[in-house]
Parts: C-alpha cells; sequence; structure tokens
C-alpha cells in the first residue's frame, strides 16, 4: 500500500508538496468575522487548510474544573468553563464557516475532542478529523471517529512510541487514512525538545502512514527540516497579531510567517531534486570562469618534451582540465607555445605505437618468443 493520503481531493504523498494547516483553534477570540477574516488570510498565504477545535465543554469537563476560577489576562471569562464556552462556535457558525472556507478554496476541518464534538462535525460532512495529542490514549474516540470514515491526523504530543503504536492500530484495523504528526505538547515547545528525528521514526514504523509535524515552535525552519525529513502535514497556529489576548497568538504564525513558510516548502520539493548529481546548463558559465586549464608556464619550442614545471593552471577553464595532466607529461611539442597559451592535444605529438601498451601486456622483452 502507497504511502498516501487524499484529504478534500488533495493527495498527500512522498513526491507532493507539503499539506500545510493554519491551526486556528480559539484565535478567533469567539468573533465568527474574526474567524473569517483568517480564513482568507490563510488562504490568501497559501494554506492548504485552516483548522479549529471543537468541545463540548459541559460534557467535555468535570464540574470542577469548568467550575475553577480563571481570572487572568487571557481569560473570556470567571471561570474555566465559561472562558471556553466564550470560545465556542455551534453548529451555526460552523456552517457559516463551512461556506465561507469553500468561497476561499480552501479545506475547513477541526479537531474533535469528545463524542459529541465529532458527531456534530460528521454531521457537517468535514472533509478530515484532528486529534489532539492529548487523546492519543482515548481509544474511544480514537475508534469513535475512525468508525466515521475519513482522513485522520493524530498529533502525538506527551506519547511514547508504544502510545502511538496502540492509537495507530486501534485507527487502522478500522480506516487506514492516517496521518502521524511528531508534535511536543509544550506552549511554546522548547528548541531541544522538538525531536523531529521522530519523524525518521514513524516512517520505519508505520510505512502506510502519512507522516507530518506539529509544531508549537515559533519560527518557519523546523517545518522545512520535518519536509526533508520525510514529513508531508504540517500544522502551525496562525494569528493575525501575535499581541492579542489569549495563550496560543505569541507562538502562532502571522500572514507574513506562512507565506513564508508556504513559500520555503514549496522551494524545499523543488530544491531536493532526484538525487543524481548533474551539471546544469545555469553551471557552466561561471564554473568556465572559475575553473583552470593546462597552460604554457613559459615560452615553449616546438620539439620540447613536456615538463610538469613547464605547466601551469590558469583561468578561464575552457581548455585541458588539470586531470590530463599525467596524460601530457612526457609528450614532444609539435608547435611552440607562448606563455599562457592553451596546450590542447594538437599540439603535441602523436605517441608511437609501441608506448600504447594494452592493460595486462607483458613487460617490453618478455614477449613469447
Amino acid at each position: 500500500m502507497p504511502r498516501e493520503l487524499t484529504i478534500d481531493g488533495v493527495r498527500i504523498a512522498d513526491d507532493t508538496d507539503c499539506w500545510v494547516i493554519a491551526e486556528i483553534g480559539h484565535n478567533h477570540q469567539g468573533d465568527l468575522q474574526h474567524a473569517k477574516d483568517l480564513f482568507a488570510e490563510a488562504a490568501r498565504c497559501g494554506a492548504n487548510a485552516v483548522k479549529l477545535q471543537k468541545r463540548d465543554n459541559s460534557s467535555l469537563y468535570t464540574h470542577e474544573m469548568f467550575n475553577r476560577p480563571y481570572e487572568n489576562e487571557n481569560s473570556y471569562g470567571p471561570t474555566y468553563g465559561l472562558h471556553r464556552e466564550a470560545l465556542e462556535f455551534g453548529r451555526v457558525e460552523y456552517q457559516e464557516l463551512k461556506a465561507c472556507a469553500a468561497e476561499l478554496g480552501v479545506t475547513f476541518f477541526a479537531t474533535a475532542f469528545d463524542f459529541k464534538s465529532a458527531e456534530l462535525l460528521a454531521d457537517l460532512d468535514m472533509p478530515a478529523y484532528k486529534i489532539a495529542s492529548g487523546d492519543l490514549a482515548n481509544v474511544p474516540l480514537l475508534r469513535y471517529v475512525a468508525e466515521i470514515g475519513k482522513p485522520m491526523i493524530i498529533s502525538t504530543g506527551g506519547g511514547d512510541i508504544g502510545d502511538v503504536r496502540r492509537a495507530y492500530d486501534e485507527v487502522a484495523a478500522v480506516n487506514p487514512q492516517i496521518a502521524l504528526l511528531q508534535c511536543t505538547a509544550g506552549y511554546p515547545a522548547e528548541w531541544d525538545e522538538l525531536n523531529l528525528r521522530v519523524i525518521s521514526t514513524y516512517r520505519e514504523v508505520f510505512p502506510d502512514a502519512v507522516v507530518g509535524y506539529s509544531g508549537h515552535d515559533s519560527g518557519i525552519a523546523m517545518p522545512v527540516a520535518a519536509y526533508v525529513l520525510g514529513g508531508r502535514v504540517v500544522e502551525k497556529h496562525f494569528t493575525l497579531n501575535r499581541a492579542m489576548k489569549g495563550t496560543d497568538h505569541r507562538f502562532s504564525l502571522e500572514p507574513v510567517g506562512l507565506r513564508k513558510l508556504v513559500r520555503d516548502l514549496q522551494r524545499t520539493r523543488i530544491a531536493l531534486g532526484d538525487g543524481h548529481k548533474v551539471p546544469y546548463p545555469s553551471e557552466a558559465d561561471p564554473i568556465t570562469k572559475m575553473g583552470k586549464k593546462i597552460v604554457a608556464g613559459t615560452t615553449l619550442p616546438a620539439g620540447h618534451v613536456l615538463r610538469r614545471e613547464d605547466l601551469a593552471f590558469k583561468s578561464p577553464g575552457d581548455g585541458l582540465p588539470p586531470y590530463e595532466l599525467d596524460a601530457v607529461i612526457g609528450r614532444t611539442l609539435r608547435h611552440p607555445l607562448g606563455e599562457d597559451d592553451t596546450l590542447t592535444f594538437e599540439h603535441l605529438e602523436e605517441l608511437l605505437p609501441e608506448t600504447l601498451e594494452p592493460a595486462g601486456a607483458p613487460p617490453h622483452g618478455d614477449g613469447a618468443r
């Protein structure tokens, strides 16, 4: 089975561009128009997809956690539950955003944090489903979403390879359309904890899965490294202004960063090439200018037998290359040369037949008698 995935009609595989997700999460601040603006800007930046996070807060959290005081500079409510509710979109908003994304030509989907949210997203016919790192061990939810039958993108932050294998096996038994994202669930993640080589590990351990990177780092370089390692899905948080109120904005990309990220990922695919070392036409003039040829180091008369000290290597490299040195030493000049004159084989007397011995021939005097 090839390592590929098709989401919303777009094929994702080793030979394709990276599929870039602009993770909006709750950076829309509970404002529908702000969410539409984020969708539009992400589309202009070249992102393939925009993603939200769907929670049914009343059933997702314990009463204690829902009612826990949450009064800080990033709070949208006096308790954690009310804070989450202020940032949550329902069916009507999702329908509007689905229509908005379709008009923009960008794929829209969401993370399902619970069964009710997954059910709503299924009713809305989302083209794919994200599973957050926090649900890597949530086998019942993994199975439930797998049975919907759409592609699943699973972040793997906070887990070990056993956790990832268990999640993959549970989903693959029902639905083989899987992408596994290396992720470190720090917000933001420290550079020495990104462990991008896990992408190579996933490609080896899960040969049928598309692999990628969900980055909570604040730059654009790591997704490019992930692509080089074989990652073909990249998710980065996205905002219009990193100074906005909310915990995710500070490690999110602004439009200029997302635009550069998409550009750099596309350039990386092209720049990786096919692995065959060949010269390109664009190199011909520079290499001739910088390269060397064999020239006469001084004035040399006809009949002179060439020695190493008679010759020099000088630019431009539009004559005999220096690797031909051994082929001209000891040869007799047919024509005189001035200093810096380019040496060619036409300047040399022909080699006598007896000096041209086939490989493996016996030395002179040892032939058959």
